[in-house]
């Protein structure tokens, strides 16, 4: 009964947004007539411009609001980088979502979509506020198909398909639609303020309005999303069993950690020193979940995971407390659900991984294969040592020859400064320039030893004769010749060196292994440990934020919407200025004056005697007609007519005193 209060009230929300948006219009659109009506007044000293400005800066976020119902009116296309599986592409995984669909007691989706995140998720394109059913969808994540084992993928599956029997894509629908809408606005709106400094001024108000509006529908649906994930999962642990459902939820938090920093600290930064990115940076991202050094760290992640306490914003329970009611379950496996030692992994075809992998990476310059990125990779993390090293022993022989120019880095020149008793100086020299990077308390000549023992093997690897193996927490590993160990070298660079005179036998042995001590590195170490030779490429890193190209054409567009409608508005508002007619005053019509028989001003006065006139009807005189003005004007004016008459202005002459 709660639950569809709740769901009532939900839709009533939503529905209101729709009506506070047409509200906002309207206002909108009324400051516009008014503005423009006010222009056009005969009584306008100015074109309200403040009016103008007002309008130009709520326009952007008018129509950001606009967009954001529209967005949550219709069902939304699928998101940007996601990759179609047809039934033929991918047999396997569509039987595994069949079978689960039928172990759940419901229809098995339309559509299946990869995407790039650490996500599973269900939608089903419904109308009138997702209240009529229509076309579903299931969303798999990559990274999941990558990083978890066959029997907790379908523990996944059968969670997100629960979704569906028992009807939680009703409900979920409306609140997923409802906060993508006002996530929307809200976005919109804080958009157009950083575009705009117009829009700043006055965008406060909206802004907070529409968070206040979004706080208040997630409090309201966000017990009933909750509620609805937790009986997913019993419906999940009916068909996989309760301990696998578990341990698919600790190991998706634990993926969810691990996915990003994967890409920030491995996959940009190759592509930033190379231009190149892997063509599956998912199967890479598998041999890192798979790595023995990664155990530890992994369990730290899942302890924290545990620790945390549920966003708010998240729809999802804390996973503390949908692991304690999975324990309480107690639920085994159904009948149909097979062993998990005979499950084999669940995979697509290379094609969908590398289309959804170019979502990751748009712009980038060069696809490799996968195999040859995480080559590149081992020798990018096991070759960082050696430019430091080239500066030390540019630095050490610059000192020494007064200025001379040396060449590229090779084993001989490092050979020859120990020789020369320039151990030390090339030790601190190093030493300096890893001060960031290593412990406190090391001895001064450790570092030398293992840049020594790192330069051998890229000469080993140069030659084919070895390759590095990676290690995901620390530099990769040299994999030498058959018969030789990989602490041989690192014992023979340690020796030559610590002890005088024995740089003679390390080059012995560097000869028995077909290495060149005179040759430089071929591949990119000498690049980027060259000493400033002609033709050595130099790459410009910019760590400014870059503006994203979408987002630079929501600033463009921005920016013209305000600036068309302030433009807009003036130059119309002051074309109306410009026509207005003359003010009118209120009063009566102006009389007509009436001529007198007799002549243009009546009869001729007697001699002496002041002439009168009729006053016209309808004015206030006060005064009885006939009777002279007290100021000696005629009490009638009558309109003088042309031909004037001619005037005797005898009597007003003064006469002369005799």
């Amino acid at each position: 009964m709660i639950a569809a209060v709740r769901a009532l009230l939900a839709v009533a929300l939503l529905a209101g947004f729709y009506v506070l948006v047409a509200v906002m219009v309207l206002l909108w659109v009324g400051f516009l007539v008014v503005a423009l009506w006010s222009s056009g007044q005969p009584t306008a000293t100015t074109p309200p411009t403040s009016i103008f400005l007002l309008c130009a800066a709520f326009a952007p976020v008018i129509a950001g609001m606009v967009w954001a119902v529209v967005r949550t009116a219709r069902p939304a296309g699928p998101p940007a980088g996601t990759v179609w599986v047809s039934r033929r592409g991918a047999p396997a995984l569509w039987a595994v979502v069949e079978e689960l669909a039928r172990a759940v007691g419901t229809r098995r989706p339309d559509h299946i979509r990869l995407t790039s995140e650490v996500n599973a998720s269900v939608t089903e394109d419904a109308s009138f506020l997702g209240l009529v059913p229509g076309s579903r969808t299931l969303y798999l994540g990559l990274p999941l198909l990558a990083g978890l084992p066959p029997a907790e993928l379908r523990a996944v599956l059968a969670h997100e398909l629960g979704h569906y029997s028992r009807r939680h894509n009703r409900f979920g629908a409306l609140a997923h639609r409802g906060s993508a809408g006002l996530d929307a606005a809200r976005q919109a709106i804080r958009d157009a303020s950083a575009a705009n400094d117009l829009v700043r001024m006055y965008a406060g108000g909206p802004q907070a309005l529409v968070g206040l509006y979004a706080r208040v529908f997630r409090r309201l649906t966000r017990p009933v999303r909750r509620r609805q994930e937790l009986e997913a999962d019993r419906e999940a642990a009916r068909v996989a069993g309760a301990d696998t459902v578990a341990g698919a939820l600790r190991s998706t938090a634990v993926l969810e950690q691990l996915w990003p920093e994967f890409i920030a600290e491995f996959l940009t930064p190759m592509r930033r020193a190379h231009g190149c990115v892997p063509d599956d940076p998912f199967r890479i991202f598998a041999d890192l979940v798979e790595a023995p050094e990664l155990r530890e760290l992994m369990a730290e992640v899942l302890e924290d995971a545990v620790r945390r306490p549920a966003d708010p914003d998240d729809p999802h329970p804390g996973l503390a407390v949908r692991l304690r009611r999975l324990a309480r379950l107690r639920m085994p496996p159904g009948p149909a659900a097979p062993d998990p030692a005979d499950l084999e992994p669940l995979c697509v075809p290379a094609r969908y991984a590398a289309e959804a992998g170019r979502s990751l990476f748009s712009g980038a310059r060069d696809t490799v294969p996968w195999r040859d990125w995480l080559a590149l990779l081992a020798a990018e993390r096991a070759t960082r040592i050696l430019t430091p090293l080239a500066e030390a022993v540019r630095t050490v022989e610059h000192e020494e020859a007064g200025g001379e120019r040396p060449g590229p880095l090779t084993i001989h020149r490092v050979l020859r400064l120990v020789d020369s008793g320039r151990r030390m100086p090339l030790a601190r020299a190093l030493n300096s320039r890893l001060a960031a990077a290593g412990p406190a308390g090391r001895e001064p000549l450790e570092p030398l030893a293992a840049a020594l023992s790192v330069l051998i093997g890229a000469q080993l690897v140069a030659g084919g004769s070895a390759y590095w193996a990676m290690h995901w927490t620390g530099p990769s590993t040299l994999v030498p010749p058959d018969g030789l160990a990989p602490e041989t070298i690192r014992a023979w660079a340690d020796t030559a060196v610590r002890l005088p005179g024995q740089t003679q036998r390390l080059g012995l042995h560097l000869a028995a292994l077909g290495v060149d001590e005179r040759s430089p590195l071929p591949d990119r170490a000498e690049a980027g440990t060259s000493d400033g030779a002609p033709g050595d490429e130099v790459r410009n890193v910019s760590i400014a934020p870059q503006v994203s190209e979408p987002a630079r054409r929501r600033i463009g567009a921005v920016r013209a919407l305000a600036l068309t409608v302030l433009l807009g508005l003036t130059g119309l508002g002051y074309a109306l200025w410009s026509d207005r007619g003359e003010p009118t005053y209120p009063g009566g019509p102006v009389p007509r004056w009436t001529q007198q028989p007799g002549g243009p001003y009546g009869s001729d006065p007697a001699p002496g005697a002041v002439p009168t006139y009729d006053l016209p009807s309808g004015l206030p005189t006060g005064l009885p007609t006939g009777r002279p003005l007290p100021t000696g004007l005629p009490t009638s004016r009558p309109l003088p007519s042309l031909p004037l008459p001619s005037i005797d202005i005898e009597s007003l002459v003064p006469r002369r005193t005799p």
